[in-house]
């Protein structure tokens, strides 16, 4: 039980530096992604392009996070399943 203890503090551990690493970062450098063009065509629309532009951008990547995360938890569950099977028939 103690190592289980430890492998949740483990993982406690890296989940928090993951989330400080996210957080210290700096949101300056994530501007310099959009092209010269498509920054034009965005400032020089109204505020409803632009309400739908976030919304888009929204929509887009919603799906690939649900995937993402869903492949994550079947990986997560199934991780141990060929240990589990090749330990059984080494007790016998």
């Amino acid at each position: 039980m103690n190592s289980a203890k430890q492998k949740s503090v483990h993982y406690l551990k890296l989940a928090l530096v993951g989330l400080a690493f996210l957080l210290l970062t700096g949101t300056k450098d994530l501007f310099a992604q959009g092209c010269a063009m498509c920054y034009q065509s965005a400032a020089a629309s109204g505020a409803r392009f632009i309400h739908a532009l976030k919304s888009g951008i929204v929509v887009i990547v919603i799906p690939p996070l649900l995937m993402t995360g869903i492949f994550a938890r079947f990986v997560y569950r199934r991780r141990n399943l060929f240990h589990e099977e090749t330990g059984e028939h080494d007790e016998v």
